[in-house]
């Protein structure tokens, strides 16, 4: 396996058509669909990077910029951003398409982390990523900040289940 590999090793681009089942009571792309596309291309990058099982580790955020319409498709890209030992944050891009105007909008942005294991399901080391255009080297260079937000924010989450109930409420 390689020691090294540029992000573009591990683009991923998906397009759809949005029909009427796939909308909610806005007319636009019900954000759960949206969300489940993501996970699946961000997964794949994560596999083409590391040629192993992935699993999703976090989904950092979801940032939806404007609403995509049943006139439009939607465009997803994702590509890994930034290395850890086992663990690996993937980008994904969205851009809706007006179909008739042609005209693109950037519709949404997502960070998630995977991490690859290996055939008896531990975490396995992968290749580091190598920046390449503008866009990957600003992503790479403002990772370590997500990364530290992402620690803090796991730490809070541990410590908030040792709190949280889980029996019935109706019991």
């Amino acid at each position: 396996m390689p020691t090294e590999k540029f992000c573009k090793d591990s683009l991923v681009v998906k397009t759809s058509r949005i029909f009427p089942i796939d909308t909610n009571n806005h007319n636009s792309l019900f954000g759960g669909k949206l969300m489940s596309y993501i996970d699946d291309v961000a997964s794949i990058s994560a596999s083409r990077h590391s040629r192993s099982n992935v699993v999703t580790a976090s989904t950092d955020s979801v940032d939806f910029l404007m609403p995509i319409r049943p006139t439009d498709s939607v465009c997803l890209e994702s590509y890994v951003t930034h290395t850890g030992r086992s663990s690996m944050e993937v980008f994904v891009k969205v851009v809706a398409e007006n179909l008739k105007t042609g005209e693109r909008k950037l519709a949404a942005t997502s960070f998630l982390t995977f991490v690859a294991l290996d055939e008896e399901g531990k975490p396995t080391k992968i290749p580091q990523i190598v920046p390449q255009s503008a866009e990957e080297h600003m992503l790479f260079n403002t990772a370590e900040q997500r990364v530290k937000v992402r620690k803090d924010r796991r730490e809070h989450s541990k410590a908030f289940a040792k709190v949280v109930k889980t029996d019935a409420p109706w019991i």
